[in-house]
């Protein structure tokens, strides 16, 4: 075990803080959350909590000098938090990992940098751009703002110019950005781990299913060719290393079908644990989870073997209101997050279903 992290700080008490939090337990790793939410999840599970506003500094500085290294559980930490506590203690991962995976134009622009395709894309913050990106991409396209958006939050679909300005409108005066429909017949991601001296792993390529904007299955084989998968790792691990990224990177992708295969199109970077990894904890012998943790405190990040095929249910609302039908369900294996309250559209759990895996016969 490495000598001189023994306490992590993660930024953000949800339930992804709460999985690393429990992931660093496992391994003897101590975990303190700051977050503003007095209700946090991740604080049941953690050794210290501290309830604080992000641009409270002085809660900063006393986080800061409680551990050893800081990570983060959104992507959305603001750019002066992770500044001022990067001054006192590493951050991992690191700045540039934030700043591309924040802004939706800087993360089309840095993939398509590094010659990963994604949709085509203009940038919106006028009325006239809109117009002008739209006579250049045509319809149908989606408007998106450039930050905070997430779970179909911040966006509307162009299907024809008439549909123009009340898209614009539904931006708020935002920023924005204006990318081309991509004809998909299924979502996948890739979720990569990469550690402090540049070794990385992916985990196998999850199908994504999403419904009401909200991924609700991810299943392990995707229905994708050996090649797009390989093809996918690829994509992961170059992002990783030009990001310089320590932790778990994931990258979403649209599988586009073409004459005689398929191919690739690159969606979205989050720069931590993702909805789409949950299926790890069950299936493999190193969660998402554990190898975020492992990278960030510049331990081996171990082979994310996956040992069975895997089918993981996002548990929204009211579906996580009778915990006993799926403790009662063999194969099955219930993660709750502890939230205090039940709300529509709300993730309050996940349920990882595993069978043996096809491609081994047993």
């Amino acid at each position: 075990m490495s000598e001189t992290v023994k306490t992590i700080g993660i930024l953000g008490g949800g339930q992804l803080g709460r999985m690393l939090a429990l992931a660093g337990a496992r391994l003897g790793l101590k975990s303190i959350v700051l977050c503003p939410d007095p209700e946090s999840p991740a604080f049941d599970v953690a050794a210290e909590a501290f309830i604080a506003d992000y641009d409270d500094e002085e809660a900063l500085a006393a986080f800061a000098d409680a551990v050893d290294v800081v990570t983060y559980e959104f992507e959305n930490v603001p750019a002066a938090t992770a500044a001022f506590l990067a001054a006192r203690v590493p951050v991992r991962p690191g700045p540039k990992s934030l700043e591309i995976s924040q802004d939706r134009l800087a993360e089309k622009t840095f993939l398509a940098g590094l010659g990963i395709p994604t949709a085509p894309f203009r940038a919106v913050d006028t009325f006239a751009d809109l117009e002008a990106g739209l006579a250049e991409i045509g319809c149908p396209a989606v408007i998106k703002t450039r930050r905070m958006g997430y779970d179909g939050k911040g966006q509307a679909k162009i299907a024809a110019p008439a549909d123009a300005a009340a898209a614009f409108a539904a931006m708020k005066g935002q920023p924005a950005i204006l990318e081309g429909w991509v004809p998909f017949e299924r979502e996948v991601s890739v979720l990569t781990a990469r550690g402090l001296d540049g070794t990385a792993v992916s985990f196998d390529v999850p199908e994504n299913e999403h419904r009401h904007h909200i991924l609700k299955f991810s299943r392990v084989p995707a229905a994708i060719s050996e090649a797009t998968r390989a093809s996918a790792v690829q994509i992961g691990e170059r992002v990783a290393a030009a990001l310089d990224h320590v932790g778990v990177v994931a990258v979403e992708l649209f599988v586009v079908p073409e004459v005689g295969g398929e191919r690739l199109v690159a969606n979205e970077i989050a720069p931590r644990v993702h909805n789409s990894g949950h299926w790890t904890e069950s299936a493999c012998l190193v969660s998402q989870f554990e190898a975020h943790m492992r990278a960030v405190a510049g331990l081996p990040l171990g082979a994310p073997v996956r040992h069975s095929d895997v089918e993981m249910e996002n548990l929204i609302g009211e579906e996580a209101a009778d915990p006993a039908r799926f403790l009662a369900e063999e194969g099955a294996s219930l993660h709750l997050y502890g939230k205090a309250e039940i709300r529509a559209g709300r993730k309050m759990g996940h349920v990882n279903r595993i069978r043996p895996r096809r491609d081994r016969g047993v």
